[in-house]
């Protein structure tokens, strides 16, 4: 995991300002993780989707919970990223509460993550910019929560070979921010490389 936070803080010194203007102009397109990172191929196992969602592990199991139950128990992934960003269109719409009717099944996808949104519309926001941003940040919160429910992950979890993190990608500013799951917030990961969203050490009481 530290080579792929290395790999960002590389990006972030010499790749993002070489080329500040088109990530500006980019601002509201979608994460390439393997440049963000600056991962050769094959070494990230990538699920994308719309609004970075991982619904909770239910007797409907989807692609999104066969490809995770695959990283951790075949290919022994001991690092998850749930990975949200600026001016996602996903959070947005949640956010902005836009009528979907003519969307059913972006609809109907979009309702895990409703208990972000209900925390969100819970909260006093000075702009609408600050209400997509919350709104983004809470999804990540609401989609750690529910990959915790796969059985692989929740096995990970316990015997302490697996770690979540939570990750906010500024497209614009070329930063990241991570949840610290100690205290509940969101901070630069530059400042703190060694920050994740579960602290197995603790876990265990270690």
């Amino acid at each position: 995991m530290q080579d792929i936070i290395e790999g960002f803080l590389q990006f972030q010194r010499e790749v993002f300002p070489k080329r500040c203007e088109l990530f500006k102009r980019l601002a509201a397109s979608r994460v390439v993780p393997e440049l963000l990172t600056q991962s050769e191929p094959g070494d990230l196992f990538v699920i994308r989707n719309a609004g970075n969602i991982v619904p909770s592990y239910g007797a409907e199991s989807g692609g999104v919970s066969a490809t995770v139950e695959y990283a951790v128990a075949v290919l022994g992934v001991t690092d998850i990223v749930i990975c949200g960003h600026s001016d996602c269109g996903a959070m947005t719409t949640i956010a902005s509460c836009k009528c979907m009717d003519h969307l059913p099944a972006i609809t109907s996808w979009l309702r895990y993550a409703d208990s972000a949104k209900a925390i969100n519309q819970a909260c006093a926001h000075v702009s609408e910019t600050a209400r997509i941003d919350s709104m983004v940040r809470e999804n990540v919160i609401a989609q750690i929560a529910n990959i915790k429910t796969h059985p692989s992950v929740a096995l990970g979890l316990e015997q302490g070979h697996l770690n979540l993190h939570g990750w906010i990608y500024d497209i614009e500013a070329g930063s990241i921010d991570a949840l610290d799951g100690l205290v509940g917030q969101f901070v630069s990961l530059a400042d703190y490389p060694h920050v994740s969203a579960t602290q197995s050490v603790f876990h265990h009481g270690i």
